[in-house]
């Protein structure tokens, strides 16, 4: 199967429903309106036919195209028996956190034969996010591309590039992934691995059944493409390459780099990338292969194949040759577990801190948190037989409380003052019981079960240190913190030190982003100034670990100006 590479004006016939309302100053950008209608459709992969949730009766759903400054009107219509949420990730919702999707957090689910209308204009921001369903594991079909383009008569800070292509990493799944969890919840093991990861949908020739379903990027020699990455995984961090090919990186989650170049890239699950691609100055005749596979910390089971996608070269005018008599060159990925490679990544990346695009790190810190980020256990149910750790549930947490998620919307619990019984405002800054995190484990590993979350008063600014534990074994987490971009300071490996590390930290150009990967064995420390108030989760973005209760929230209080304070809420929200 092929793509096409359409300039981003013709993004828009991707969508069933799309329309312009201009305003009336072209500065604050223009209104586009999008009608998602979430449906069943059956899809076919690996030789096995299943029905999926999507969007539009697309699989990935629809692409987003929008400039900065735009106001966004995306009307999503349930028609499936599940309860359904969109979270826009990465869009800032700037006091809009009615719009930003996760469920039991800024809204309650929409339900079946229902719908709701997310609203939100999108400010300082131009590169590539996504959106997602944001309930249990409904984002393994339930995603799509959201493409921010500069303002309009605004450059981007490279050449512009002859095409732009979305690649987005995916998991697929044989079996219902609904049923995968809730399996898992049951036995209290780990859930079953995925079958295959994909390429925009499809798994590609390196799996059974699948030469058919593989995506192939045609080029033309001589020309410069801009490859919108994209990792959508349900439960992987993901190292990508192409064979004989430099990538130069640019954009990461919709802000500006330092332009470096590599030959692989580590993206984890919550993370985008943009890359130049430029291609051979001549017709090379060879065909190359685009391969992603997994970066693996864990001790648990997971699916260790590879997804490729084809890189092909168009044929030069009366070619007599044709492109399946060339040889196929594959891409030299780093071994799965090759943190080096991986913590030598993500030093290169940084900040523009330009003129244009300044770095606006807090120099000065008004709130310090240290949050451990790991797994741990809690106890089998009475005359019940558990698959976890010595016949115990998996579990996960945050400073050692597992987040119970609430039946009502956290939002409208606090904007309409009725916490009570929602969630309690006691989320400790520090580990409640310290302890050598990446050294000998503790020997009770049962997590605290809880609804709590943080409160700042507006425009605190805030710098937060998460530290990976052994309890379980040390692993890699990748946080995403809804609501905000944060600046990665500084990070390393073992213990935290807070008497020298502090020292080594980065305050003039750090990358900015909106997910980062805490080191297997290791700690990431970032900053961020709460200046968006609502409520706004953070959580590892590998869903086992979500599920299992890796996840917290953040309340950020009205300020005193009418601009400093969240909006009110639209006249008709789904209800829990």
């Amino acid at each position: 199967m092929g793509v096409s590479l359409l300039p981003s004006p013709a993004f828009l016939v991707f969508f069933s429903f799309f329309t312009f309302c201009l305003l009336v100053d072209p500065v604050l950008g223009i209104t586009r309106h999008y009608k998602f209608d979430v449906k069943l459709h059956n899809v076919t992969r690996l030789c096995q036919t299943r029905s999926i949730i999507s969007v539009n009766g697309q699989f990935p759903g629809p692409r987003i195209v929008a400039r900065e400054g735009d106001q966004l009107l995306i009307k999503v219509v349930n028609h499936v028996h599940n309860n359904v949420s969109i979270h826009w990730h990465g869009i800032r919702q700037l006091r809009s956190g009615w719009a930003d999707g996760p469920a039991y957090v800024t809204q309650c689910p929409i339900q079946t034969g229902q719908s709701y209308v997310y609203n939100f204009t999108i400010v300082g921001q131009r590169g590539t996010l996504f959106w997602h369903a944001h309930i249990s594991w409904l984002r393994a079909t339930l995603y799509g591309p959201f493409v921010i383009l500069p303002k309009r008569g605004v450059p981007y800070p490279f050449a512009k590039p002859y095409k732009e292509v979305p690649i987005v990493f995916g998991e697929w799944f044989n079996a219902d992934p609904e049923a995968v969890i809730s399996q898992a919840f049951q036995t209290g093991g780990g859930p079953n691995i995925s079958d295959a990861y994909t390429i925009n949908g499809l798994p590609g020739p390196l799996y059974n059944c699948s030469a058919k379903d593989t995506f192939k990027l045609k080029v033309k020699p001589g020309k410069t493409y801009l490859l919108r990455l994209i990792n959508v995984a349900l439960n992987d961090e993901l190292f990508f390459g192409i064979a004989n090919h430099t990538l130069t990186a640019v954009n990461v989650d919709a802000i500006f780099v330092k332009p470096f170049e590599t030959e692989t890239l580590l993206i984890t699950p919550g993370q985008t990338t943009n890359v130049i691609l430029k291609t051979k100055p001549s017709y090379p005749n060879a065909t190359f292969f685009m391969t992603a596979r997994p970066y693996v910390t864990g001790q648990g089971t997971f699916d260790n194949s590879t997804v490729a996608g084809i890189l092909e070269y168009e044929s030069p005018p009366n070619s007599l040759h044709s492109s399946k008599m060339f040889p196929l060159f594959k891409p030299i990925l780093p071994a799965l577990n090759d943190t080096s490679f991986a913590t030598n990544f993500a030093s290169r990346l940084r900040s523009l801190a330009s003129a244009q695009y300044p770095a606006n790190v807090p120099q000065k810190v008004d709130k310090h948190f240290f949050f451990t980020v790991g797994l741990g256990t809690s106890p089998c149910q009475h005359n019940q037989t558990c698959q976890g750790p010595n016949g115990t549930k998996f579990a996960a947490s945050v400073n050692n409380i597992s987040f119970t998620m609430p039946t009502t919307a956290l939002l409208q619990a606090h904007f309409f003052g009725q916490s009570n019984g929602v969630y309690t405002p006691d989320f400790p800054g520090t580990p409640t019981i310290p302890f050598n995190y990446t050294g000998t484990p503790p020997d009770n590993t049962v997590v605290i079960n809880g609804t709590k979350v943080v409160v700042l008063p507006f425009n605190t600014s805030v710098e937060l240190v998460m530290q990976d534990t052994n309890i379980l074994g040390a692993e890699s987490h990748p946080l995403h913190l809804h609501g905000f971009n944060f600046f990665v300071v500084g990070q390393g490996f073992g213990n935290f030190d807070p008497n020298k590390d502090p020292a080594k930290f980065n305050l003039i150009d750090p990358i900015e982003r909106n997910s980062v990967g805490v080191p297997s064995g290791g700690w990431v420390a970032i900053r961020f100034l709460a200046d968006n108030p609502g409520v706004w989760f953070m959580h590892c973005h590998l869903e086992v670990h979500t599920s299992w209760g890796l996840k917290m929230a953040w309340i950020v209080l009205d300020g005193e100006l009418p601009t400093q304070k969240l909006l009110p809420p639209p006249a008709d929200p789904p209800k829990c």
